[in-house]
C-alpha cells in the first residue's frame, strides 16, 4: 500500500496550466533586440550565406570541369 505521507500529484491540466504560466513569466523577462539590430543581423547572415554559395558553386564548377577533362582523356 502507498504511504499516507506521499503527496498526490495534480492532474495533467493543472500541471499544464502551471507550465504555461511559467513560460509566459519567463518570456516577460526576455530582452528583445531592436528592429534595427534585427535587420542588421539578418543582412549579415544573408551576406555570409551568399558568399559561401559563390565559393561552393565555384568549387563545384571547377571540380566538374576537372572530372570532364579526366573522363575525356580516358
Amino acid at each position: 500500500m502507498k504511504s499516507k505521507t506521499a503527496a498526490k500529484k495534480p492532474n495533467v491540466f493543472v500541471r499544464m496550466g502551471r507550465k504555461c504560466k511559467e513560460v509566459f513569466s519567463e518570456l516577460k523577462k526576455v530582452t528583445w533586440p531592436s528592429f534595427g539590430k534585427v535587420v542588421k543581423s539578418t543582412g549579415v547572415v544573408i551576406a555570409v550565406v551568399l558568399s559561401f554559395l559563390v565559393v561552393f558553386t565555384a568549387i563545384n564548377f571547377g571540380l566538374n570541369e576537372l572530372l570532364g577533362l579526366i573522363t575525356n582523356l580516358a
